[in-house]
């Protein structure tokens, strides 16, 4: 298997079984000639906007202070110490979209989203872990990174911030453009900018046991059927009134155990629950749609594209996307999980297409979820 370039001297085999939540990995160069994919400028802009997750933590004085977006004033870049955090960049900048999903040597149902760090010299968010897998790739500027292996995670109290209390630095790297350091979940470590700087966050996806049992017991709500109504035509004389009887809880175990969840059931949960749109992630419909007749035109010259905020993964018989979940005809499955494992359908694939799969994707169009390729990129590709 060709390694991607992003590993440099590593496989990925090699990635997966040597480093994958197991150790730190430093790739020098992991892009070559690196440069941030947005200026300062244009995330101050990002910063501002409602549908845009943000966040600004300082260090001044010193104390640690942190403010959710939007961000219309932010610090002087002159002065040291801040740093402004913008989650799920690649939701709002093609480039940055592009980015992430070069990291898809990992699955889609893990990869989570691309953060971006700018600070002035000395900023960072102090010594931490993080409870998921991240790469920090280095866009501008220099970083210095220090990570400890260390098993003391426990937090300092009354903090705006999750920053550890003993933090014991194992190993210390200094990143520069293009530079990519991975870190495996738990991982202490703690980076302060040298100078400005932007460092890009490649987060995965981690949920918590009891968030997933949380959204597992209200998906299964929604298909609850139990027909009829508890009865006892026969209760015996002289029994305690307080006592809840033997009967009454028999009837009910055997009742609630027919809400045995099937691997069906959770296959179905975890599609649509992983590919549910995060809460602030809005979709906007065409401005002026095409007719169905034109858009079919269209996708046969052109073909299609996901979004780039649509999420879309599929199992077995089952697809899912953006939430939602169905069943499509066989025939039809190949075509759909062509869609979102390489997130765009190629002119003779729509062709090749049912009435009623058509249907659905010019539904998916009007909704927003995908996109025709303007021409010249339709071009370009042939």
């Amino acid at each position: 298997m060709k390694k991607p370039s992003l590993l440099g001297a590593v496989s990925t085999k090699q990635f997966l079984q040597d480093y994958w939540q197991k150790k730190p990995l430093l790739i020098r160069q992991a892009i070559p000639d690196m440069q941030a994919l947005l200026s300062k400028e244009a995330l101050f802009e990002l910063a501002a906007r409602e549908d845009v997750e943000s966040r600004l933590v300082t260090n001044f004085a010193p104390q640690w202070k942190m403010q959710h977006g939007p961000l219309e004033v932010l610090p002087s870049t002159s002065k040291k110490n801040w740093t402004l955090l913008l989650q799920g960049v690649n939701l709002h900048d093609d480039q940055a979209d592009a980015l992430l999903r070069q990291f898809r040597f990992l699955p889609d149902s893990r990869l989570d989203d691309l953060m971006i760090s700018f600070a002035t010299d000395g900023g960072g968010v102090g010594a931490h872990f993080d409870s998921y897998d991240v790469f920090l790739l280095q866009a501008e500027g220099k970083r210095r990174w220090r990570i400890s292996a260390q098993e003391d995670l426990t937090l300092q109290e009354n903090m705006p911030l999750k920053i550890l209390r003993h933090f014991v630095p194992e190993e210390e790297y200094i990143l520069e453009p293009g530079d990519m350091l991975y870190l495996p979940p738990h991982y202490a470590h703690e980076g302060v900018a040298i100078g400005e700087c932007m460092t890009y966050s490649i987060g995965f996806r981690a949920p918590a046991w009891q968030e997933l049992g949380e959204a597992f017991l209200e998906f299964m709500a929604d298909s609850i059927a139990l027909p009829g109504r508890y009865s006892d035509p026969i209760l015996k004389d002289g029994a305690p009134p307080a006592k809840i009887s033997d009967h009454l809880l028999e009837s009910v175990s055997k009742e609630l155990h027919k809400l045995a969840s099937t691997p069906d059931d959770i296959a179905i949960f975890l599609g649509e629950y992983l590919s549910a749109p995060k809460a602030t992630v809005y979709f906007d419909a065409p401005d002026k749609p095409l007719t169905a007749a034109r858009f079919a035109a269209a996708a046969s010259k052109r073909g299609l594209a996901l979004h780039r905020k649509t999420r879309m993964l599929y199992r077995g018989k089952h697809v899912f996307i953006n939430g939602e979940s169905f069943q499509p005809e066989r025939s039809e499955q190949l075509i759909l999980a062509a869609l979102a494992n390489l997130r765009v359908l190629e002119s003779g694939q729509w062709e090749a297409a049912s009435a009623d799969m058509r249907e659905s994707l010019y539904g998916w169009y009007c909704e927003g979820w995908i996109v025709l390729p303007s021409a010249a990129a339709a071009k370009a590709k042939s």
